[in-house]
This record gives structure tokens, C-alpha cells and sequence, in this order.
């Protein structure tokens, strides 16, 4: 689904990711994880388009996306919540979620059933201005603007960072049923490790702007936590 191979990137003169390279499995849930300033969001801003590379490719379904705009890689079926949810505080929870359409796949014209299906409150406060809303609603509207553009991929920084215990559950079971039961690609940083056992089906580790080890979800085990997660 995604393979980012050799890819290096610059703040100024400091070299935040070194020749990394790390494939996506089609229909799976990867983990993203490492320690707080090893390099994740910005793996992920450089999937999106939000930060430029010095070199590396990005292959997504084999189409070269290093050079394409932002919007060009939604259109192609990626969906990106990120970290702090982002939304537009004083829109409205439709407006945030109306202001993805003219970027979602297949030139979609209204917000998808799903999305309410998934996240009834959202439905229930249509006309609430998105910074009303509490953290865990915040987050809901952030995972539903992404799924409006229809994607076949979807990225999620941090989606349980700040929230309550009842809507972190949630929000597991959501990843769960969209990688699962309608087929999404999922890749997740995520820091809570039960949480990570809990959606995940793959993990890489990042250390210094590298990946170091990677592997399926039952083989995090105590060590690789100890070298590269605990504080």
C-alpha cells in the first residue's frame, strides 16, 4: 500500500529522518511508535505533503508521491487525522466536516452516512461550533472530516492523546471496525501500549529518525519497550 524507501529530511540544517525506509502492508494496522521527538509527526507530515524532502521516495500504490501537492494525495485515497486534531474552532461540526469535499476521492458532493453511522453525536450536533465540542468530540469530528474524503488509507497521529478513558475504547473499537470490517489500511503512532496491542496488527519503531526494528504486533516484546518506548 505504502512504501517509503530511503528518505531523509531537513529542519534547517538539522537531519531529522536518516535514510528511512519502512513498507505498509494493503489492509493492515501498523503501529508507529518511539519516543517523543524521534521523528514520527514528521514521517507523517512528509506522507502528507505538509513538509518537503530531500530525498527518498514515497510510493503509494506505486504512484511517486514525494513531489505531488497535498490535496493531489488526498484525491489518491489517503486521509489524515493529525496530532491535536486540528479542526476549525469556530466553524460549525458540519462545516469542519463539509471543508474536505473538494479533496475527497471519487468527488464525493455530500458527507458520507458512514460518518454519522460511526459517530451518532456528531450527527446530533450538526449546527455546535467545533470548538464547543470536548476533547473526545474533537477527536470524533477530526476522524470523520478524514473518512469524508473517502480513503483507502488512513493516518492517525495520536488519536487517543488527552482523551477520556470511555472514548479512547471507542475509538479503538472504530479503527477496529474500519480496518477490519470495511477493509481500511491503517497506520497509527500511537503511544499507549495497550492500546497499540489492542488495533494493531504490525509496528515499526523509530529511534533518531530511523527505523530500528519492526515486526508483527505480538513481537513487541518487554525488551524492544524497554530499549526504544519507557522513559
Amino acid at each position: 500500500m505504502l512504501k517509503i524507501d530511503n528518505l531523509n529530511q531537513f529542519y534547517g540544517e538539522s537531519h531529522t529522518l536518516w535514510d528511512l525506509s519502512v513498507e505498509i502492508e494493503p489492509g493492515a494496522c501498523t503501529v508507529l511508535m518511539g519516543r517523543n521527538g524521534v521523528g514520527k509527526t514528521t514521517l507523517l507530515q512528509c506522507i502528507m505533503g505538509l513538509l518537503p524532502v530531500k530525498s527518498g521516495s514515497i510510493l503509494f500504490k506505486d504512484m511517486e508521491l514525494t513531489r505531488q501537492a497535498p490535496e493531489l494525495r488526498s484525491r489518491s485515497g489517503i486521509g489524515y487525522v493529525p496530532q491535536g486534531r486540528q479542526i476549525f474552532p469556530l466553524l460549525t461540526v458540519e462545516e469542519n466536516l463539509k471543508i474536505g469535499l473538494s479533496a475527497a476521492r471519487g468527488g464525493a458532493k455530500g458527507i458520507p452516512d458512514l460518518v454519522y453511522e460511526l459517530f451518532p453525536v456528531l450527527k446530533e450536533m450538526l449546527g455546535r461550533r467545533g470548538g464547543d465540542l470536548s476533547g473526545g468530540q474533537q477527536q470524533q469530528l477530526a476522524i470523520g472530516r478524514a473518512l469524508v474524503l473517502n480513503p483507502e488509507f488512513l493516518i492517525l497521529d495520536e488519536p487517543t492523546e488527552g482523551i477520556q478513558p470511555n472514548i479512547v475504547q471507542e475509538i479503538g473499537a472504530i479503527i477496529k471496525k474500519l480496518n477490519t470490517e470495511l477493509g481500511l489500511t491503517v497506520l497509527l503512532v500511537e503511544q499507549k501500549l495497550p492500546f497499540a496491542r489492542l488495533v494493531g496488527d504490525n509496528f515499526f519503531i523509530m529511534d533518531r529518525g530511523r527505523c530500528v526494528e519492526h515486526g508483527k504486533i505480538d513481537q513487541l516484546n518487554d525488551q524492544l519497550v524497554k530499549e526504544y518506548l519507557t522513559v
